[in-house]
């Protein structure tokens, strides 16, 4: 048997059969919901299912009017567990659905897990090693542990089934190496596929250069150690877990012969971190000549460990786009960042790209430690110097877990106002306290003048930060010709006439085994 079915029968032995429901909640700051499902509660529903438990899943992404769909939903379903994954960006809208469940179904027991709840517990568990009890961390902890009954931090896959159980503590931790809960290569390997078909896939419409795409995760964690970047505390999301190649290819064919897709968005951190990527170029290549397709491929890489090589066998295994987070092009705010890659390196990850004809995403932010107009600046004048194909240029925000907040402390004068110090450099990073259950207006905006700053430095005001970001992007775009990408309006869920909810909300499945 896998080792992970048997830590998995291990934890679930004596449980009886659950009827569970797991909400994706709405991205209402997304240009476009509708793009990537959401694969980690994917695969929590997949071990669920596994397990003998019925699941359900109630996809809110991209549905406006999210509050009546889920009321329409809890007065329908017969449940006894909730589970809720949540971003930093989604928790206004989860602290609203875990408030309307406990109203409207005192019965049902609500779990809380997914990025936000691991970042906020690793800043936690640093502030108490500090030996600080009243820090954000800790704020943040206490108003999650009020929202929901019980909380997953780390891996999902095993913790969901400690944390549906009646006597599950308040905290499951599957961020803890040494616990039972955490994820190793070889128990990752054995992990099910994502429950796909308990959401509507059709519903999610993305193309690649012309062929309809969807997501997969290779493998998981990113080791490097960025100082804006959430989880570099957290071991679930700082440790790399890998599967073999073999399983990878074989749930891209998975997806080619069911769903019929030619294009895939590898959403792994950083692809060429792996020492098997280049292996996996050439039997994706060989998937598709055996099969007689060509797919469509694009996913991220750090630029500082891009070769020719790599670089030649991805363009042969059809991808065409690569995405990567060159951040700045200031040498002091890549010191400060703590990028690892220079400014040199950056340089010469677009020139190989080029030279293999792929083309290149550039994914940049401005706010960091130190940041001046100058250097701010610095980001429009590479992009155009490098004639990037697309970019993307974002305001810096400390989310819990991230260094930045971490490591920052209360600003000396300034009321709610936090203060985060490089340690080579000395700069500072300003940061406004922000509510996470409240707002999220904090995070990626329209790119015609929505965005938003809480961060400030000792040079740029936050305004100023949010004109310089915008100077950027209408700079670059005009002089690159590259436009804006369009987006799709949000749902809007009807209900009439006694109509139900429809597939593309909300799908369910019974148990596939019995125990």
């Amino acid at each position: 048997m896998p080792r992970f079915l048997q830590r998995a029968e291990a934890i679930n032995q004596g449980a009886r059969p659950s009827s569970v429901a797991l909400v994706i909640p709405p991205s209402a700051f997304l240009l476009d919901e509708r793009v990537f499902v959401s694969l980690g509660i994917l695969k929590v529903a997949a071990v669920l299912e596994q397990h003998g438990h019925k699941v359900s899943v109630l996809d809110l992404s991209g549905v406006a009017n999210f509050e009546l769909a889920l009321r329409i939903f809890l007065a329908d379903a017969e449940i006894e567990i909730l589970g809720i994954t949540a971003t930093t960006p989604q928790l206004p809208a989860v602290a609203i659905i875990a408030g309307i469940v406990r109203t409207e179904r005192p019965d049902v027991r609500t779990i809380l897990g997914g990025p936000h709840v691991t970042l906020t517990y690793s800043a936690l568990k640093l502030e108490s090693k500090a030996g600080r009890q009243d820090g954000r961390a800790a704020e943040s902890a206490r108003r999650l542990e009020a929202m929901v009954d019980i909380l997953c931090a780390g891996d999902g896959e095993l913790a969901i089934l400690r944390a549906i159980q009646p006597d599950a503590p308040k905290l499951v931790d599957g961020d803890d190496m040494a616990g039972e809960y955490f994820l190793d290569d070889e128990t990752y390997e054995g992990t099910p596929l994502p429950a796909r078909h308990l959401v509507d896939l059709d519903s999610y419409r993305y193309r690649i250069e012309g062929h309809p795409a969807t997501s997969l995760i290779a493998q998981l964690g990113c080791p490097f150690g960025c100082g804006f970047c959430g989880g570099r505390n957290s071991r679930s999301l700082r440790v790399i877990r890998t599967r073999t190649v073999g399983s990878i290819v074989d749930e891209v064919e998975f997806l080619h012969r069911t769903h019929g897709y030619t294009g895939f968005m590898f959403y792994d951190d950083e692809l060429n971190v792996s020492r098997t990527m280049v292996e996996l170029m050439r039997q994706l290549s060989a998937l598709q000549e055996r099969l007689g397709v060509e797919f469509r491929l694009r996913g991220f890489v750090k630029a500082e460990l891009l070769t020719d090589q790599q670089a030649a066998e991805m363009y042969r295994a059809g991808f065409r786009w690569l995405l990567c987070g060159f951040e700045a092009a200031h040498p002091r705010i890549l010191t400060n960042i703590q990028k690892k890659a220079t400014l040199a390196d950056n340089t010469r990850a677009v020139e190989i790209a080029k030279r293999h004809g792929l083309k290149t995403k550039a994914l940049m932010s401005i706010g960091h430690p130190g940041e001046t107009a100058e250097s701010a600046l610095a980001v429009r004048d590479w992009l155009i110097r490098m004639e990037v194909e697309d970019f993307d240029c974002t305001i810096i925000t400390t989310y819990p877990g991230t260094p930045y907040y971490d490591h920052a402390r209360p600003h000396p004068e300034l009321p709610d106002v936090w203060t985060y110090t490089q340690p080579q450099t000395g700069d500072r990073l300003h940061s406004i306290k922000v509510d996470f259950t409240q707002t999220a207006d904090y995070y990626k905006g329209a790119p015609n003048g929505g965005y938003k700053s809480y961060v400030f430095t000792d040079y740029i005001t936050d305004t100023e930060i949010i004109f310089l970001r915008d100077k950027i992007e209408t700079d670059v775009r005009k002089a690159l010709r590259i436009a804006f990408n369009p987006s799709r309006s949000a749902i809007l869920y009807e209900h009439s006439m006694g109509q139900r909810l429809s597939s593309s909300i909300m799908r369910s499945s019974y148990p596939r085994t019995a125990r």
